[in-house]
């Protein structure tokens, strides 16, 4: 393919993508509606997609800059839904949807119909995390739903290569797969898959915080996942869960490694997360065309594709929500030998509905379907009802997902009282722990400069220290909500004539380097000091009150 069709396709989902974010509209279902009527302009290349290169490629960044963002803490708490969701949901729905399939669908074969199963079961959590997280989703929800999305790729990758195997041959008496061989199938991918994360995280980490420069910490950031992949995949792991346990790990111990990485990883994988998926569903896009006409050219008539299509997507919809209330209707029956356990953890109905709608698929079910052998038997019908299900369910619940949060009222309002006092307690454990410090600095300085200018010099640190923490106390824990919005109102005053005064600087540095007074490597120091003070501002904790 030439590169200059690749450039114009990536500039434009790109370009779509930014549009759509800056109007509050889902990006994944205007890119694809875009992609779909560009394929028709004249000149338009047909992009030929390698769905193995995709899930070599494309999936292991996105999945490992997800895990790094995700809460172990969070990911262990609520393993058991998480598990169900990830992998239980995915093996119910890749086999109701099999068997839906392969009764309306004429000649499909149950072991080919099992694949097309496999290749819709797994949501993709990119549209419902972003709703999530501006309509304020309580975060025990969307720590489960990013933990499903983690896994359930695995789960599905899993069983489409036993699926696969069966319709070439390997096959069995369960639901014509070999029970043996997929069980054995799936320990292997998820033992060698999960330590071969964990190990490669494990020293990764170790050079990372040994290893005093952040640009190469960064460039072996970005060899990660594609590493761990690939290593897995050749071992015949799971490359999903290596992807995904390197990542948890690495971003359980960020923390330890050097600031200028932390800085620089975040904006990077935000970047390419874009870039990827909105060239993804733009390529879903502009597929979608060229599918529908292959599967038209079966010897399938058309109404029987479309009334196939809706009945597999209505399929792939229902399972999720009777799933999700059938274990929790499980969860309630008493079970004496079990300890019993708080309904304070339980989500509630309104929960549980949220999670239920939130079955959007992309980046797997487009890979997984493009990646079908060019030999497989109904080839293209299977990836005509994969592109409707991921169509249909971005357009069905991508689309009425925010209406549905809002009419339940699924959001926490406390959400935010109870991050701002768990902030105010550590800037005060932070600061008396800095004060234990600058007392021993003190001491040791009366030695060299005398106790005078000492405690002058302790002074001055202490000073900025004890303001913040003030600060961040009277605006928060004040008794009197007229003392507590005194108090904000102050610091968002502050806030905003310090940003102005960065502005002042900057503009001074740039008429400077312009008259010639300012050598540029001068210039682009005091810049980068300017940035980081910014960026220190931007993200202080007056925005987030």
């Amino acid at each position: 393919m030439d590169v200059a069709p690749l450039l114009a396709l990536a500039a434009g989902a790109v370009a779509v993508a930014a549009a759509a974010r800056r109007l509050g509209w889902q990006a994944p279902l205007l890119l694809v509606l875009v992609g779909f009527g560009v394929s028709f302009v004249p000149g338009v290349p047909q992009f030929a997609i390698d769905g193995d290169l995709l899930l070599a490629v494309v999936l292991p960044p996105l999945l490992y800059s997800a895990a790094l963002e995700v809460s172990y803490a969070d990911f262990r708490a609520l393993l058991r839904p998480i598990v169900q969701l990830g992998v239980g949901l995915v093996v119910v729905t890749a086999v109701v949807v099999a068997l839906v399939a392969h009764a309306v669908v004429p000649g499909l074969s149950l072991p080919a119909a099992l694949v097309l199963g496999a290749v819709v079961a797994p949501p993709d959590a990119v549209s419902a995390a972003a709703i999530g997280r501006q309509l304020g989703l309580p975060r025990p929800v969307m720590a489960v739903l990013s933990g499903e999305s983690l896994i359930n790729d695995a789960a599905s990758l899993t069983f489409y290569k036993v699926a696969l195997a069966a319709v070439f041959g390997a096959g069995g008496a369960l639901l014509g797969l070999d029970a043996t061989d997929a069980a054995s199938t799936f320990a292997l991918a998820v033992t060698v898959g999960v330590a071969l994360g964990l190990a490669i995280g494990f020293v990764v980490h170790l050079v990372r915080v040994r290893l005093d420069d952040p640009v190469v910490t960064s460039v072996i950031g970005v060899v990660v996942p594609f590493a761990a992949y690939l290593l897995a995949e050749e071992l015949s792991g799971s490359g999903v869960l290596a992807v995904v346990a390197a990542g948890l790990y690495l971003g359980h111990r960020s923390p330890e490694a050097g600031y200028a990485s932390r800085l620089q990883e975040r904006p990077l994988w935000s970047s390419l997360d874009l870039l990827l998926q909105a060239v993804v569903f733009a390529l879903i896009g502009l597929q979608l065309r060229y599918v529908a006409e292959a599967a038209e050219a079966s010897a399938r008539s058309n109404w029987s594709l479309a009334g196939a299509a809706l009945l597999v997507l209505g399929t792939a919809v229902a399972v999720r929500p009777v799933f999700v209330y059938a274990v929790e209707g499980l969860r309630g029956v008493p079970r004496p030998w079990r300890r019993r356990r708080s309904r304070s953890h339980r989500p509630s109905w309104r929960q549980q509905t949220v999670i239920s709608w939130t079955g959007m698929r992309g980046v797997v079910t487009l890979a997984a379907a493009a990646a079908v052998p060019a030999d497989f038997p109904d080839r293209d019908v299977l990836q005509l009802l994969a592109y409707a299900v991921t169509i249909g369910t971005l357009l069905l619940q991508g689309l009425s997902l925010p209406w549905l949060i809002r009419t339940l009222g699924v959001t926490d309002p406390d959400q935010a009282r109870r991050d701002a006092e768990a902030e105010v307690h550590l800037a005060e454990r932070a600061t008396a722990a800095a004060l234990e410090r600058v007392a021993e600095v003190e001491q040791e300085l009366v030695e060299r400069v005398g106790p005078e200018r000492a405690h002058a010099v302790a002074d001055r640190i202490r000073g900025p220290l004890l303001a913040r923490a003030r600060s961040m106390s009277a605006a928060v824990r004040a008794e009197e909500s007229e003392d507590a919005d005194r108090s904000r109102r102050r610091a968002r005053t502050f806030h905003r004539v310090r940003q102005e005064i960065i502005q002042v600087q900057r503009r001074v540095l740039m008429e400077e380097r312009d008259k010639g007074h300012l050598d540029e490597e001068v210039m682009r120091a005091v810049l980068q000091e300017l940035d980081y003070e910014e960026a220190a501002t931007a993200n202080s904790w007056v925005g987030r009150l």
